[in-house]
């Protein structure tokens, strides 16, 4: 299971070995050893799961400290774009994003460590997306930017008359002016 490092401290893409045959194929999606073994220590505490159509922008979402939550996201169905976004401050990536397409057919994972937003865009008709936290959700820590921040520039590879954002994720504010009350410890 390699852990790919994106050039932001902390942000791994995972690549599980998968075994195939004509039955199908097995792999192993975490495997707490094998995140230890390459410095990454993580009880995980949660799993999520969402339903999309083509479109969708979910996101830029994080919880603020002290309820800040690392997240392993991969697809069950479809394929989207997803996205991280350096929001502690003093990190030599600070602001910087990253962008990887996950899918069920790829199978990548990405491990979102605390301190980052993090948010996807649909690609495919439909898009089934599950993630492990390593901290319970709490309403009360609830952060975000939105989507379309003209300093972050992200591309969602969605044509801006086909986005679907919830009402809420559109009253998100700037990056220049999101709460933020991360720093990073590297």
């Amino acid at each position: 299971m390699p852990f790919i490092e994106t050039g932001l401290p902390g942000l791994f893409v995972v690549e599980p070995t998968v075994f195939g045959d004509d039955r199908g194929y097995f792999f192993e999606s975490y495997n707490e050893n094998l995140f230890q073994k390459n410095g990454i220590e993580i009880k995980f505490v949660q799993d999520n799961q969402s339903h999309s159509k083509y479109g969708v922008v979910r996101g830029l979402h994080y919880q603020l400290n002290p309820h800040a939550q690392t997240k392993l996201v991969r697809v069950l169905q479809g394929k989207i774009l997803d996205v991280a976004v350096d929001l502690r401050k003093g990190s030599p990536s600070f602001g910087k994003s990253y962008c990887v397409e996950l899918s069920a057919d790829n199978k990548k994972q990405l491990l979102v460590p605390k301190g980052f937003a993090h948010g996807f865009s649909v690609l495919s008709p439909t898009a089934d997306v599950m993630y492990k936290c390593d901290a319970f959700y709490s309403k009360e820590s609830e952060g975000g930017i939105i989507y379309n921040d003209s300093l972050l520039n992200i591309d969602w590879q969605v044509p801006v008359d086909k986005i679907i954002c919830s009402s809420k994720d559109l009253q998100l504010p700037s990056f220049e002016n999101c709460t933020n009350n991360f720093h990073f410890q590297g």
